[in-house]
């Protein structure tokens, strides 16, 4: 895979969990996990469970990614770009 290949897989990640600020929600909400008190073994399951459900302390999805219809275009497009390069190395 290349590194466009490598990009519109990570791309397309982000968007199915609900876009960047999603992203950084769990991003915070697993640092303040890290950071509160409990074992190290509660942390991790902690952590687990919050990274589960995407943006799980923000707006319902359809609040968060009010443009769900232009997100399912780019994946589209991303996986038309990763099949054409299949076929043509």
């Amino acid at each position: 895979m290349d590194l466009k290949g490598l990009f519109n897989k990570g791309k397309k990640i982000v968007d199915e969990r609900g876009g960047v600020d999603s992203l950084k929600a769990d991003a915070q909400e697993v640092a303040d996990i890290a950071k509160g008190k409990g074992s190290l073994s509660d942390k991790a399951k902690g952590a687990a469970a919050a990274l589960k459900e995407p943006g799980s302390n923000e707006p319902e999805p359809q609040e968060r990614h009010p443009n769900r219809h232009a997100t399912e275009e780019r994946h589209a497009d991303a996986d038309r770009q990763e099949s054409k390069e299949r076929r043509h190395p």
